[in-house]
């Protein structure tokens, strides 16, 4: 996995408490968007389950039908979270992986997201969109910074 989107964020937290925000608390701050939905229901509701290293994300719709996005590779608590991440729509052999950094800058914590694989994906897979891997990076990074926006919020 070469391409990457990189995106970071400072909190006003300790290490510990933005790895809690993440993963604890990603079922309130991450928000759908219509480019980058994770089936056409939307996103549902995310969750690590079980929380830990031998976890995976979850997402929940209100209908009751829950699958997993993938499957937790790291999970060192205010340090890193790595994670797969699939969508439905995927072939078996297509997957990308999130990595998630915690570093103590300050008083403050520089939480950055890792988000590569996508070079993996054609660009005429649906997730995609038909986009050229530099756009559809650029798009997915304006979209993590968000999410990070919101995270912080909620520290």
């Amino acid at each position: 996995m070469s391409a990457a989107v990189i995106v970071a964020l400072r909190v006003a937290a300790t290490p510990e408490a933005a790895f809690t925000a993440f993963t604890r608390d990603i079922g309130t701050w991450w928000r759908s968007h219509p480019l980058f939905q994770l089936s056409r229901a939307g996103d549902g509701v995310l969750r690590f389950d079980p929380a830990g290293p031998d976890g995976r994300l979850i997402t929940r719709f209100d209908d009751g039908a829950e699958w997993e996005i993938g499957a937790v590779r790291h999970w060192l608590p205010g340090e890193r979270l790595t994670f797969a991440w699939r969508l439905p729509s995927f072939r078996e052999d297509q997957a990308t992986e999130v990595d998630v950094r915690f570093e103590a800058v300050g008083g403050e914590t520089r939480v950055t997201v890792e988000h590569r694989g996508w070079d993996a994906i054609p660009q005429n897979h649906t997730a995609r969109h038909g986009f050229e891997l530099m756009l559809f990076q650029r798009r997915l990074g304006e979209y993590w910074r968000g999410l990070l926006k919101g995270m912080r919020e909620r520290v």
